[in-house]
């Protein structure tokens, strides 16, 4: 009798094993869920849980599509050479020591490392640099959206106070007393003659070639079973499900390229940032900022617009409690422009196991390993 009510258990105990469902209530085991990711095919993967609000335009996580170049700025390899000098050199700061690359730096995920960045003087912004790699994928740049093109977005901090601290046009002469960029700009543009169009679309040019190579994730999805953990395949479900990370990171870009009020405007605080609503004026965009791209995201710490997060377990575990709260004070209740939390920001009730399992699979974004040399730069 004791026999057979050891056998019973040990029975019972397999099928606990071969039925591990990762608390998901639709009740996939790792299994199940590793042959749907990874069948190449999206139409098979389980239905992501969505907002209404983030229905529309939504398209699924998948693999990165070919860059496309604007028709006024096409690709060549001599316009993206030269990009890449003017992109490493400082002479296009006002104290010729600062470049594009002072806080885009490829050694360090193509960002520098810090909360918010030095420039001009050791002055520091109120903002976290970006990665650049994949940036030829946005619609918009800078955390509050303010240009449209990347053309657009070089000069910006070219000419900002606190960043480069250097008009345009002196750039442009700055860089027409070097004698040997001038054959560099006949090869990409034909002639010699040296324009802030020129120097803009150059570094634009150069800027979109920094694509990641395929992933992980990228491999997995397109068919290589094994490429994941059990832990980063469960990571990727809780991704699209129940951690409700795909209503903002959703597209083979990771991000929406949306503006989101997470709760972390520090609205009348020290950290106030309005966000979004310094460009529209619009009350209901006060706080709301864009939403990061998350490929390379575990090269790119600290995170969030701020900086104010120094690692990933760091922003799931807040976003498991629900992030910041958006509570007024009593003098600011009438306040039209206090800020409101997205509806789509809610307590996860993660558990400890599956917060790990979600950083896990965020880490197997990351692809970039080719730290560039800075090119010798013409004198």
């Amino acid at each position: 009798m004791k026999d057979r009510y050891l056998a019973v258990l040990a029975v019972a105990g397999i099928i606990s094993l071969l039925s591990y469902t990762s608390n998901d209530p639709t009740g996939y085991t790792v299994e199940e869920l590793r042959t749907l990711y990874s069948s190449g095919d999206r139409s098979k993967w389980p239905l992501p849980h969505l907002f209404s609000e983030a229905k529309d335009g939504f398209e699924d996580i998948g693999a990165l599509p070919e860059m496309k170049f604007p028709e006024d700025n096409p690709y060549s390899e001599d316009k993206m050479e030269l990009g890449k000098m003017l992109f490493f050199d400082p002479r296009l700061s006002g104290s010729g020591q600062i470049s594009c690359a002072s806080c885009h730096n490829p050694e360090t995920g193509w960002s520098d490392g810090s909360r918010v960045s030095s420039g001009h003087n050791r002055q520091t912004g109120t903002r976290n640099a970006p990665t650049l790699l994949n940036i030829g994928y946005a619609k918009t740049f800078f955390w509050d959206g303010r240009v449209t093109t990347l053309e657009e977005q070089v000069k910006a901090p070219i000419e900002n106070p606190v960043e480069m601290n250097l008009h345009m046009s002196l750039a442009v002469k700055n860089i027409g007393k070097i004698k040997d960029y001038k054959p560099f700009f006949v090869k990409a543009f034909g002639n010699g003659e040296i324009t802030e169009e020129k120097i803009s679309k150059a570094i634009a040019t150069f800027e979109r070639s920094l694509i990641s190579s395929p992933s992980k994730f990228d491999q997995f999805i397109s068919g290589k079973k094994d490429a994941l953990t059990d832990s980063e395949v469960n990571g990727l479900h809780l991704f699209r499900t129940k951690a409700n990370c795909i209503n903002c990171h959703n597209t083979p870009y990771f991000s929406d390229q949306k503006f989101h009020n997470l709760g972390l405007t520090y609205y009348g605080e020290k950290y106030e940032d309005l966000g979004r609503y310094s460009v529209t004026n619009k009350n209901e965009d006060v706080g709301k900022f864009k939403t990061p791209t998350l490929r390379e995201i575990s090269e790119n710490k600290p995170y969030m617009h701020n900086g104010l997060f120094p690692e990933l377990t760091n922003v799931v575990m807040m976003y498991n409690a629900g992030m910041g709260s958006e509570t007024p004070k009593e003098e600011q209740i009438n306040d039209p422009r206090f800020p409101h939390k997205s509806e789509m920001i809610r307590k996860l009730n993660l558990t400890d196991e599956e917060i790990f399992d979600i950083v896990a699979f965020l880490k197997t974004l990351n692809s970039y390993k080719y730290k560039m040399r800075p090119p010798e730069l013409p004198k």
